[in-house]
């Protein structure tokens, strides 16, 4: 048997089969679904300052969620993920608590 670099395998496919692919939203290469890095954030559609002056009168302003697919090296070069170390590349990285 071969030695394996991650314990994925680069993906989070498990014994799907072929899954589709999704377009980098950087460069714009056809990545597989489960091997692409997935980003989601609220985007406002109302200037800040303006939003912060809305809510101060009581109104509701919606921010609709954004996702974006970054291919392994435009996530590496944007920050999405990090490089990590030879002995740290087969555990899973711990994400941070959020706080709202």
């Amino acid at each position: 048997m071969m030695p394996v670099k991650r314990k994925s395998r680069g993906r989070s496919k498990g014994s799907k089969g072929r899954s589709g692919f999704v377009q980098c939203a950087s460069c714009g290469q056809m990545v597989p679904r489960d091997k692409a890095k997935k980003v989601t954030r609220r985007v406002s559609m109302v200037d800040y300052a303006l939003a912060k002056e809305l809510r101060q009168k009581g109104a509701y302003i919606t921010a609709p969620m954004q996702t974006k697919y970054y291919c392994v090296s435009c996530a590496v070069h944007r920050g999405v993920v990090k490089v990590r170390a030879k002995s740290e590349r087969h555990t899973r990285p711990r994400r941070g608590r959020r706080r709202f």
